[in-house]
This record gives structure tokens, sequence and C-alpha cells, in this order.
């Protein structure tokens, strides 16, 4: 696993904004010679994912075509890292719920997005270990978020077209007014 040290001395990686074209793009496997990589970039990640601040991030969003991810709902002083290599949603609950939900690679956009409100997935943790869980709520969101990026899907995408025009527009208004 990482250590909070290797987080905490970690440069946090950039994050892409929407429309950069790998956010819309399907990764690829995690294989074993990527550990390397991989091993570099998650104290990374997980700097940029705390700096920013937000709950999930994907490997797309740091421009990795990568099939991987990380997530952590901890509070500051109470960190959970998870890692989720080559994650998969095996089964989804019929009842579905509607969540608020925002993007580090959106930044200052929301919108409700329904959802099912559990799944189980099947991933693989940084050691090689295939492992299976549950989540529901929260988790389970941030979970089908994080690999709806593996997919080159946003959280938009799950809403009306009109919806997801305004915020589209939003945002580019909101990164010229930066520049």
């Amino acid at each position: 696993m990482i250590s909070h040290d290797e987080i905490a001395a970690a440069t946090p990686m950039p994050i892409l904004v929407a429309p950069q074209a790998i956010l819309r793009q399907k990764t690829r496997l995690v294989r074993p010679e990527d550990e390397p990589t991989l091993r570099d970039a998650l104290p990374r990640m997980f700097a940029a994912m705390y700096e920013a601040p937000g709950i999930g991030l994907a490997a797309p969003q740091v421009g990795m075509g990568l099939r991987f991810a990380i997530v952590d709902l901890g509070e500051e002083r109470q960190r959970d890292p998870l890692v989720l290599i080559n994650p998969e949603v095996i089964a989804e609950s019929e009842t579905l719920v509607s969540r608020e939900e925002g993007c580090l690679s959106l930044p200052n956009q929301y919108a409700e997005v329904i959802r099912p409100q559990q799944v189980r997935i099947r991933y693989r943790t940084l050691d090689g270990t295939e492992q299976e869980m549950e989540a529901d709520d929260l988790l389970a969101t941030c979970i089908q978020h994080e690999i709806d990026h593996l997919e080159g899907i946003l959280f938009v995408d799950h809403l009306s077209t009109l919806k997801r025009n305004m915020i589209m527009r939003r945002l580019a208004k909101e990164q010229r007014q930066k520049r």
C-alpha cells in the first residue's frame, strides 16, 4: 500500500479539465509490467486528490490511459485510501438513488445523477490480489463515477443533453476567464 509519508512527500499531478481528449477515451487494462508506473503515480495522484480536495480520481484525469482509480472517503485525520486496479462492476442494486455529483475534471460544476444505490465490484490491489467488495451510498456513487472515467464517461453524460450542454458551456466560460 501507499504510505501517508509517501503521499505527503509527493508532488501532486496536474488534474486535466474537460474537454481534454483523454477524458473521453476508454482505458486499457493494467498489466504486471505497468506496476512501476502505478507505484510512481499513486502517491502523486493521492496528493493531487487530497489537495483539490476530492474523494476519487481516475487515471485518465491525470493523463494516463490505464484502468485504475483511487478513492478515499476518509477525513483528513483518518484517511482510508483505496486503490482499484482493473475495477469492474459485477452486480448492482435495482434500487436507484439521486446524488449531487461533481468532478475534479469539471471544477465547480455539479448536478444530480441517478445511479444504483449499491454495487459489487471486482478489482486488483497493488500487490496483485484479486478482491471483491460491496459498496453502498456515497462509496458506491464514487466508485461508479471513477469506473465511468475508465470508460471515457463523465458524470454529465448521465444528464439530459440540455443540462450537459449548459454545464459544459459554463465550464468553458470559467476556464476562459482563468486564462
